[in-house]
């Protein structure tokens, strides 16, 4: 099925603008290496604007257009919003499959996470107005407190290309309901369903200079955003941070690069948060029912075609069902459909650009160079000439210093090591700079809380990987950056907090003595 792009301009106060240069980049859809459309190239002139679009739409009528406005009046819009992307839904899929290379089913899924986004965004944005003035209590009588949350500002929201629609409604709803504007950059390599949030927020009314969305290259038009003296805080994640300080734009993200971002940053005193990826662990005990945590296994690593921030690709598992787990797991990979992603029954798709297909593979022939053994896959399906295509890939006989046991693949590659016992497995699961997500399976509930609670890391699943709820905390420790989204949290991390004490006694202070009665 032959899919073309909408033609789309950048969206700046609320119009779609031609970039200045009127330069463009091509789409390319990775199942087929084919060219589809293009999206407009975005330079630091148009970021100006789109700065100063948000910044006038912050202040607008003294704020009441948005930023001090209620929060049910916000909510109207979250909502409108997320009606119009369910009259939408399977159009945004194709395009989402299509320009990132997922499977259908997985971005319809998506489609139906950023509805529900949105829809939880618009409830706390309307509970925000119940807390505004929370009293706070003080030891003295003869004043009284309380707090004001308010909106932090212009923010600058840089998304990846695994989840381009999802991850921008991460941002974009909790910011629009804490009643900041917004500038969002999404990756150049999978912009489109964002261009057509654009297009959305137009149709709904939202008012002009409240989301801007600019695409283009990161050196070009990110890195400006991000250092942007305008911008109140940057909120970026791990698969576009790299893009932004190199003109690799295959480079997934880094602890260096985030430290760069932090520094630039830091020269404003602005606020940032970072998500920089992971090498989570899963670990597997022998008390497990083999095919229920082999398909978890899976799903952990292979989801969003092995593309995803907290993928559980460093597979710890017991010694003792070592063999049979892992022939097992062989066989369940074998299973999987890798086609293009808008086949029937595709189950694995393809790699989101060649630069990134070739790091996957180059990480794979690594591994084997360096001495483990590629028990199954490690190649492009014989049966698929074309596309950016990478079989489910399982890699033994791996050593805690190899590349592939250390490093972030961001790719369809588990990797194994065995152990003996549960220090072991922690020591193995902890020996790491980054700390996003990480997994325990075994049938012993105090093992499993044993586990989560010295397990170094963000997020931790019990007898599951993946699990993704709009109502939770996501974020990491370590390298994996800080800062939390999603949730309350989520929303928190878009408000500044006030305080306003009142001196209510009709007795003067006292401190000082007063010149009259001296």
């Amino acid at each position: 099925m032959a899919i073309s792009t909408p033609r789309r301009e950048l969206f700046i106060d609320g119009e779609w603008k031609a970039p200045l240069l009127n330069n463009r980049i091509p789409i390319i859809n990775p199942s087929t290496e084919l060219i589809i459309g293009d999206i407009p190239a975005a330079t630091k002139e148009d970021v100006e604007l789109a700065v100063d679009a948000a910044r006038r739409a912050l202040s607008r009528n003294k704020g009441k257009d948005w930023s001090t406005a209620s929060g049910s009046l916000r909510a109207t819009y979250l909502r409108a919003i997320a009606a119009k992307i369910t009259e939408k839904k399977d159009e945004l899929a194709k395009l989402e499959a299509t320009d990132n290379g997922k499977p259908l089913d997985e971005a319809a899924a998506d489609m139906d996470d950023v509805i529900g986004c949105f829809s939880y965004y618009a409830e706390l944005a309307e509970g925000l107005d119940a807390k505004q003035k929370a009293h706070v209590s003080l030891p003295m009588e003869n004043f009284k407190s309380y707090v004001i949350k308010e909106p932090i500002g212009v923010v600058a929201l840089i998304t990846p290309w695994n989840y381009p629609l999802l991850m921008a409604a991460w941002k974009v709803g909790a910011a629009l309901a804490a009643g900041c504007t917004a500038v969002l950059k999404p990756s150049e390599l999978a912009s489109v369903t964002c261009l057509e949030l654009a297009e959305i927020c137009k149709e709904v009314g939202l008012p002009a200079g409240v989301l801007n969305v600019i695409t283009g290259l990161g050196t070009e038009a990110g890195a400006p955003l991000a250092s942007h003296p305008d911008v109140d805080k940057v909120q970026q994640d791990a698969v576009s941070v790299g893009v932004y300080f190199r003109n690799d734009i295959s480079f997934t993200g880094s602890s260096a690069t985030g430290s760069k971002i932090m520094q630039a940053a830091a020269l404003q005193v602005k606020p940032v948060s970072l998500e920089l990826g992971g090498k989570s662990p899963i670990i597997v005990f022998d008390d497990v029912d083999i095919d229920k945590v082999a398909e978890w296994t899976m799903l952990g690593c292979f989801f969003t075609n092995g593309q995803i921030c907290s993928a559980t690709s460093r597979l710890i598992v017991h010694e003792n069902i070592a063999t049979k787990f892992l022939n097992r797991l062989v066989e369940w990979a074998k299973n999987i459909k890798v086609s293009d992603p808008l086949e029937d029954g595709c189950k694995l798709g393809a790699i989101v650009s060649e630069a990134q297909y070739q790091k996957v593979l180059k990480f794979i022939s690594t591994a084997k160079s360096e001495g483990a053994t590629i028990l199954t896959g490690g190649s492009r399906p014989e049966n698929l000439k074309k596309g950016y295509f990478v079989e489910p890939t399982i890699i033994t006989d791996v050593s805690t210093s190899m590349q592939i046991w250390r490093e972030e693949v961001f790719g369809p590659v588990l990797c194994a090591k065995t152990f003996s016992s549960e220090e072991e497995a922690i020591e193995l699961a902890n020996d790491t700079h980054y700390g996003l997500g990480s997994a325990v399976m075994s049938n012993d509930p105090e093992r499993c809380e044993r586990i989560s609670k010295a397990v170094q890391a963000g997020i931790v699943w019990i007898n599951c990987s993946q699990p993704t709820f709009i109502q939770a905390p996501w974020g990491g420790i370590k390298r994996s950056g800080f800062g939390r989204e999603l949730g309350e949290w989520g929303l928190d991390n878009f408000l500044s907090v006030k305080q306003v004490t009142k001196y209510i006694s009709d007795e003067q202070w006292g401190w000082y003595k007063c010149p009259s009665k001296m």
